[in-house]
């Protein structure tokens, strides 16, 4: 599996539990996989992974609530809102789906299976459970200030010094390669998201009520509470894969999809 395989794409967008719409790319064919991208994606985020499942898999990657095209949802937003919207979408598929999630949206998927919608398994690329609980209210309230006028150097800094927890050494390099003025369209989708984990905990063992096939995905280099909560994690899932990638960060899926993509396509049966 070395490159994107070319194949008709389709958009649909459906009313979620609570009337809020729901946008979704579908590709592909072959059994369902539903992708659920992380804080600051879209319909995006996967698609370089993928292309390169298209040619044994149906895949669904809805933009979140909160993330255009998709409607804004409601204020404040939780993970039980983000489950509604992946069950409202399932039946609309009409059959059981795989689920994967990267970053703050394996976070949306663990909820999801736990909850008890008809996943056949999970797909997870570092989800950062360490991120959660009250202690983030002040970083939405700072977060909102510094887009509000205008700020999203300083606001972008704050969600990856605080939230992220990236190294001083890497934000210095993002800082410096970050163009000034640039002003990504994802504020709404961050505070959205920023909320539901500031109402969430930091608990992993309530992951053990998600007892489907598991396959967790990490990169060997990505930094500090990252590797020590996914050990935690891989311990508590009853049926796990853990895999991981020399050399990567958090950000593997955009930079090497080919081998993400062949490992996905390992772990999911193609029925």
């Amino acid at each position: 599996m070395s490159s994107a395989v070319e194949l008709s794409e389709s958009f649909m967008s459906f009313e979620s539990f609570d009337g809020t719409a729901v946008t979704c790319r579908r590709i592909g064919s072959g059994a369902p996989v539903v992708m659920v991208h992380g804080s600051g994606g879209g319909l995006h985020s996967w698609q370089p992974v993928a292309e390169r499942l298209a040619d044994r898999f149906e895949l669904w990657t809805p933009a979140r609530r909160g993330y255009a095209p998709s409607g804004p949802g409601r204020s404040p937003k939780h993970f039980a809102d983000e489950v509604g919207d992946l069950g409202a979408l399932i039946d609309k598929i009409g059959r059981p789906v795989h689920l994967a999630g990267m970053s703050y949206g394996a976070t949306v998927a663990l909820h999801a299976a736990a909850a008890g919608l008809p996943v056949r398994s999970l797909v997870l690329w570092e989800p950062p459970l360490y991120a959660a609980g009250e202690e983030l209210a002040p970083v939405l309230a700072r977060f909102e200030e510094l887009t509000a006028r205008g700020d999203r150097r300083q606001a972008d800094r704050l969600l990856a010094e605080v939230v992220a927890r990236v190294p001083a050494v890497l934000l210095n390099l993002m800082d410096a390669g970050k163009p000034a003025g640039e002003e990504p369209d994802d504020a709404h989708g961050w505070c959205r998201d920023l909320e539901s984990m500031a109402a969430d905990t930091a608990d992993v063992e309530r992951w053990s009520a998600a007892t489907v096939p598991t396959l967790l995905m990490r990169g060997a280099d990505t930094w500090p509470p990252m590797p020590q909560t996914l050990d935690r994690l891989a311990s508590v899932l009853p049926h796990v894969t853990l895999t991981t990638f020399p050399g990567q960060m958090h950000f593997a899926p955009s930079a090497i999809p080919d081998t993400v993509a062949a490992e996905i396509a390992r772990f999911l049966p193609r029925s």
